[in-house]
Formats: C-alpha cells, structure tokens, sequence
C-alpha cells in the first residue's frame, strides 16, 4: 500500500497485485486513451507479454470513485470521462511554479463525451475560475469508514479538489450537478504528466501568432513554429498572461491547441510505428497517471481504449463551459455560466449530439420528423400564433409572448391563458398552409421537428387562422431553446483537433 502524499487530497492506492507463472508472449496491440493536468494520452501498441503487463499495472495509481460514477463505461452507449489536472506541485522539478505545499486545485478539467457510436467527441473544458456550487461529497476513509465533506456554495470551481480533502470524486459530483452528466471514470495527473507525455512521442508541434515571454509560466519562445516537449511543454499549457486576454479562458484556447496537437502527433504514423515510442508512451502513461479503481488494470484500459481509439479526430471537438462575468463582482475576476448558451451545450452532450457535422443512418420516422423543419421560413412579422401556458410555470405564456414580440419581431402573437391540462413537451400544431410560418417560429424557439404537429389551425381573437403554441414541461425560459439539443449556443468557440492553429 502507498501511503498518501502531503497534501494530496486524498487517497492514492497504488495497485500490487502479484502473480506467479510466466506467460505466453503475444504481441498485443492496445489503444489506451488516458490524459493528465493538460494532456490526453493515446497509447497505441503495447508488447511483451505477461510480465510486461504486470510491470504496467504495478505502475497504475489509482483512487476510488466513491459511487460518483456510473459504474464503468459500456460499449452499447455513449462514454463521459472527466480528465483532471491538479496544480500541486509535487513531483521532481516542480517546486518552483511556486505555491509549494499546497494541496492543489482543479486547475485544468476536461469533460471527454465520446458518442454511443464512436462517430464523434466533444472534450468540453470547465473554467476553473467559474463560481459554481460544490454539493456534498461521502469520501471513504482508509478504514472502510465514509466522511462527508460538506459541500459550498458560490465558490470557484477549482475548489472541487485537493481543498478540504476533497477527492476526485467531488470534483464528479460537481461536474454532474453543472452538466447533468454523471462521468463514468477520471483520470488525474499533475506537472509531471506533460513533461514526460511530451517527450515521450517526440515533442508536440504548435505554432505561435507573436512572441512570448512569459516569466511566470517560463515560457520564452518567439513567433512561429515549434516543437516543445518537457518544461517547455509545460510552461505552454501554464502560459496566460502572454496570450489573448490573459486569463484563464484564454489558456484553455492554448491548452486545447496543444492537445490537438499532441492528438495529432499521437495518432501519426511516426509515433504508431515506432516500438521504443509506444514503449515509452506506456510507461509514461500508467506512471504519470491516477485513475478510478474501475479502470485500474491495463486490460480494462485497453478495453477503454479500443472503444475511444474507434473515434476519427476529425469528429473531435475541443470547447468550453459559455460563461459570463460574475455580475456579482465589480471588478471581474471570476465568471458564471451563461444562462442560456451554457444550458444548450450541455443539452446536446446529454443527448448525445455532435459539435462536428457527422452523417448518421437516419431511421425513416426520424428522417420524415427532421423533414418538418426543412423549407422556406416566413419572415417573423408574417409569423401568426397564440400562445397556451402547459408548462407548469406561472406566466410562461405572457413572458414567452413579451419575448416574441419585443426580441424577435412576431408581433402577430398573443396569449390565451393556461392549456386545459399541462404537457410534457412543448406542441406547435399549424395547417398545411402555415407550415413556412412553423418552421420560422421553431427555428426561433429551438423546436424540433418532432414538436411540430401538421394539422389544422385555430381562429384567433380577430377571427384569423392561427397556429397553436402549447407550452410543456421542457420550457425553461423565454428565449431559452425548448429542445436544446437541437441547436448550438451561437458564436460558440471550439477548436477542431484536426485542425492547425497559432496561438495569439
């Protein structure tokens, strides 16, 4: 058993199982996804045989979940992994990013949603400096005992690890009570992982837009091209104060550049074929790494790793949490989530929808629902609706009405009252003749085709043909899309991991 380290937060359990008997040696090919405090891992090729495997999962660290986690990842439904990079600074080299001592934070946190089928990701990165509520967190103890370490509220989200002894796993609750994503597994690493990850496939290509120097981060690299591994690795993914903005949300666009480049370099030919690099890559990997028991084994690694390694990167899409200044500061140093972008992102990661454009077999039912939506939209002032309030919510019909009229331009709208029952999904029933009205009013409340119902239309209080807006229990505000999942937060950032970019 390994004892825990000062400060850590937590327990880290180091795997020693030991086994007696030699193994047939058999060439294996595994492709491991795993990340640390600013980098993902693909770890693809791993020989040797028995003994070899066991020298890997002796490597392995590992902490439990605490019943945070879904209990493991499937193969018959989507994968969430929260990759976590911790600030301590513990580890050869790293006293002198100061702080030394410290516990740590949640200093770089990475949501990865694989789909269900393997077609598409997004790694969505959550602000450590955004103010959110940290729920309660039941932590078993060492001896079997479980603690509850209170949560708080309106503090950083960075606070959700290493302080009070949180553990990763109040870092899961935390993210699952913003995203309502419950993760299935997290990986954590700290400095050490990006130097060693680095060096191990050679050093990562990124490109600079302007000099930087950086003494705080230790970067000192001029504009261009260049390939970094170690601490200047490191000192990339630290920088902010060169770059952008200088915050924080402008180092997560830095660190989402380089780990599509290392997404890039890993999934090259150049590392694939090269067995000293994959060597190389396993040992770093399953060292530099602390993972949840449920996946401390290399066979359950390598099982993980062949359902993500399924993914073309081309479908993979690095963003981050919409946020907003603090409106509770005067002058601003942390950030909220954007009330409604925020909800919409998170609603197409619940429903297993894509930040890339993927062609998906649509079933026949699907394909006729998603057809309501297709053809010419009438302008908004052409727009004819009353609104019926089903949703539960006092006044839902009269602020959706407001909104239309005073936001969008449907001044040919009005609100008739409560439904004669409340409904679960928000209705829009219209005739034939209405239907390039219909999909100008869906396009502007994020309906999609299935609320859409062909049909026939009502007269309104002048004695006009009408359609008919019911909301339901999905309605969670005006001017908040009623089915999120459909559409995107607009302006959204995102880096495409595919794609070649120079920070500015």
């Amino acid at each position: 058993m390994k004892e825990p380290e000062p400060g850590s937060g937590g327990r880290r359990k180091q795997n020693s199982r030991k086994s007696k008997g030699k193994g047939k040696s058999k060439g294996k090919k595994a492709m491991i996804w795993t990340g640390g405090s600013l980098a993902f891992l693909l770890v693809a090729g791993c020989a040797g045989g028995y003994l070899y495997y066991q020298h890997l999962n002796d490597n392995i660290t590992s902490i439990d979940d605490d019943g945070a986690s879904t209990g493991g990842f499937s193969k018959d439904r989507a994968i969430n992994i929260l990759v976590m990079g911790t600030d301590k600074r513990s580890g050869s080299g790293n006293k002198g990013y100061g702080d030394e001592g410290s516990v740590g934070h949640a200093d770089t946190t990475i949501l990865l949603h694989v789909s269900k089928d393997r077609t598409n990701a997004t790694a969505l990165s959550i602000p450590r400096d955004m103010i959110i509520d940290i729920p309660d967190c039941p932590t078993k103890q060492d001896d079997g005992s479980t603690k509850n370490i209170p949560g708080t509220q309106n503090v950083r989200f960075n606070e959700s690890l290493g302080q009070y002894d949180r553990t990763p796993s109040c870092t899961m609750r935390t993210v699952t009570k913003i995203t309502g994503i419950t993760p299935d597994h997290f990986m954590v690493a700290d400095f050490n992982a990006v130097k060693t990850l680095s060096s191990a496939v050679g050093g990562v290509d990124v490109c600079l837009a302007k000099d930087i120097d950086d003494p705080k981060s230790h970067l000192k690299l001029p504009k261009g091209k260049h390939t970094i591994e170690g601490e200047d690795a490191l000192a990339f993914v630290r920088t902010r104060h060169s770059v952008g903005t200088g915050g924080d949300l402008s180092r997560i666009e830095l660190q989402q550049q380089f780990l599509s480049a290392l997404m890039r370099k890993l999934k090259s030919n150049d590392t694939l074929s090269s067995p000293k690099k994959m060597i190389s890559l396993a040992e770093s990997g399953t060292k530099a790494l602390t993972v949840d028991s449920k996946i401390a084994d290399i066979m359950k690694l390598k099982d993980l790793g062949m359902e993500l390694g399924k993914l073309d990167m081309k479908n993979l899409s690095f963003a981050t949490v919409p946020v907003i200044d603090n409106p509770a500061e005067k002058v601003h140093t942390t950030v909220v989530p954007d009330p409604t972008k925020a909800e919409q992102l998170f609603a197409m990661m619940r429903a297993d929808e894509s930040l890339t454009v993927v062609k998906k077999k649509e079933k026949a039912e699907k394909a006729e629902v998603a057809a309501r939506l297709k053809g010419p939209k009438a302008d908004p002032s052409e727009v004819r609706v009353d609104i019926y309030n089903g949703s539960g919510k006092t006044g839902a019909a009269q602020t959706t009405l407001t909104w239309l009229q005073n936001n969008e331009g449907v001044l040919k709208s009005s609100q008739l009252g409560n439904a004669p029952s409340d409904i679960k999904k928000t209705t829009l029933e219209y005739a034939p003749d209405q239907a390039d009205q219909a999909r100008r009013l869906a396009d502007i409340m994020g309906l999609s085709g299935a609320a859409l119902k062909p049909g026939k239309s009502e007269k309104n209080a002048q004695g006009l043909p009408a359609m008919k807006l019911t909301l339901g229990g999905d309605f969670k505000g005006a001017g908040v899309p009623i089915d999120a999942s459909s559409k995107a937060p607009k302006d959204i950032k995102k880096v495409e991991a595919d794609k070649v970019m120079c920070a500015k």
